[in-house]
């Protein structure tokens, strides 16, 4: 007798905001899901499975507000979102990544910073990218993430730190 089973996989980033004030009291927190875009689902197979020049390096970069993430994002071409650059890192934060475990990894020892600079900036969300380069359009884009529950609000001297989980599961 023959076995049909069929094994799936998913591929799930989350990522949690908090933003601290210049005095470093909390102003608010905020933990989101993802979607893996194509190109970027496609970049783990061809570097996982495939074999191809792999690149471990990754980088955080946050939205503007109200973002509409959508599954043909590139870094190229992503219609419903931009980026938000008004922080004084000279680059996008490098997601540096702990050990492996349990399917899941995160930044939790080395979180994303960002020092804002500019009064009544709005963000909407986050995403993975593998270029550095703040503002950019190169690179091979990961994930987008939008909150959803409305934009969130940073001014001069707020800091943003950026918690990311990347998990994978069979279901």
């Amino acid at each position: 007798m023959e076995r049909n089973t069929r094994e799936t996989m998913a591929f799930k980033n989350s990522y949690l905001f908090e933003a601290f004030d210049s005095a470093g009291n909390l102003k608010w927190s905020e933990q989101i899901d993802n979607i893996v875009v194509n190109v970027g689902l496609d970049d783990v197979l061809d570097k996982y499975l495939k074999g191809s020049g792999y690149t471990a390096s990754f980088f955080v970069g946050i939205t503007d507000g109200t973002p509409t993430p959508a599954a043909t994002d590139t870094m190229a071409s992503h219609p419903g979102w931009t980026e938000v650059v008004a922080y004084s890192e000279g680059t996008r934060p490098a997601l540096v990544l702990g050990a492996v475990s349990g399917q899941s990894v995160d930044n939790s020892a080395s979180k994303a910073v960002y020092s804002v600079t500019s009064d009544s900036t709005t963000i909407g969300g986050a995403f993975l990218v593998t270029d550095g380069t703040k503002g950019g359009s190169t690179g091979t884009l990961y994930s987008v993430a939008a909150f959803q529950a409305g934009d969130k609000g940073l001014d001069n001297g707020d800091t943003l730190n950026v918690t990311v989980t990347c998990t994978s599961a069979a279901s």
